[in-house]
């Protein structure tokens, strides 16, 4: 008899979902409980309301709550509370990515107020979701942990060379100063010898719509610009991003905003150098780290002094390119990859005993 826990993700399309997994914990997502149907890698609140398969999982693990509406979101907590169905949350975003701050606080008052534990990845963050919510709200703190498994990362990186190569990935979105980047590093004095890899999904008609400023500032530099390198897969896999990133020496983070980033995790997995800007809680996640591996080169966009922007992604992609004549890039440390695995065991004890807590 099965005696693992199910759960189902909304959605399960990351690296930081896929990897809950264990001999205790069953995903749901990506398999036909019954024989019938498949549960979409990326379920989305409404499909579980339309096709009601509540008694195929234990546990519905919310990642992102942004996509679905709010009477949805009701919706589903009632009926999983109906069926008993456990609900958990991991509040990757303490702040919207997609929607407005007053839509995403009362979804996150509707999870507060429907006793929904909310899993954050730092300390600072969890400080923060009590002081908006006060004591009614239940955390725990589960850090994020590898995005590329330590038995995936390679042990030995590609031919080196004496020029930065720099690494650029994910969505155009408004979090993500793109233009910044591009402009900076194309004409910098202390950058033109070195190059850029851009790693973008398909775009269709919704990415161009919202993001055609920054698809036409790619595509003008291309264009001009044989140091820049960009390729465009149909929706990039764990390690197709892997294999590119192992080839270059520098991950560029240029979030305007933002809480928590997987892609920092990957970029200490790979033993790249992150360039990334001090917003959120990312400095508190280098932190859970300290001692087993290098600080990232930052640099601060969170002051609201705007025309200092540039300088200060100046400085430290100039920063960045010094540290990495200077030392060169190696491959992640044995250290660093036991540290991993360590934290990983950890993280699943943790998850499985919110997974399994007792109701009340």
């Amino acid at each position: 008899m099965d005696h693992r826990t199910k759960v189902v993700h909304a959605p399960a399309r990351t690296p930081y979902a896929r990897k809950l997994t264990s001999e205790h914990v069953e995903i749901v997502n990506g398999t036909a409980p019954h024989g019938t149907e498949t549960v979409p890698r990326d379920m989305s609140l409404r499909w579980l309301l339309e096709h009601r398969p509540f008694n195929w999982f234990d546990v519905l693990h919310l990642h992102h709550v942004e996509f679905d509406d709010l009477p949805t979101l009701k919706s589903v907590l009632s009926e999983c509370a109906r069926f008993r169905r456990r609900v958990i949350f991991t509040a990757h975003d303490i702040s919207p990515v997609f929607s407005s701050r007053i839509d995403y606080h009362r979804k996150l008052r509707t999870l507060v107020n429907a006793g929904v534990p909310f899993v954050c990845l730092t300390e600072a963050s969890g400080a923060e979701i009590r002081r908006r919510f006060g004591d009614q709200v239940e955390t725990v703190t589960i850090p994020h942990g590898y995005v590329v498994p330590p038995s995936a990362v390679p042990r030995h990186r590609p031919p080196g060379s004496e020029h930065a190569r720099y690494f650029l990935f994910g969505s155009l979105r408004d979090n993500r100063d793109i233009t910044t980047v591009l402009y900076n590093w194309r004409f910098g004095r202390h950058q033109h010898d070195t190059s850029l890899s851009v790693l973008l999904r398909a775009p269709g008609y919704i990415n161009l719509r919202q993001e055609r400023d920054r698809w036409t500032a790619l595509l003008a530099t291309a264009v001009a610009e044989p140091r820049l390198q960009v390729d465009v897969l149909s929706f990039p896999t764990d390690e197709e991003v892997a294999e590119t990133a192992s080839g270059c020496d520098a991950l560029i983070l240029p979030y305007r905003w933002g809480s928590h980033s997987g892609q920092l995790e990957l970029a200490f997995d790979l033993g790249l150098v992150p360039v990334a800007s001090a917003v959120g809680y990312l400095r508190d996640q280098y932190r859970c780290h300290t001692g087993v591996i290098d600080e990232p080169v930052w640099f601060d966009w969170s002051d609201g002094a705007e025309y200092a922007y540039g300088a200060r992604f100046l400085t430290a992609l100039d920063e960045a390119a010094e540290r990495l004549r200077k030392l060169h890039r190696l491959a992640p440390s044995k250290e660093f990859s036991e540290h991993r695995i360590e934290e990983h065991a950890a993280i699943m004890a943790t998850y499985l005993e919110v997974y399994t807590r007792p109701w009340t």
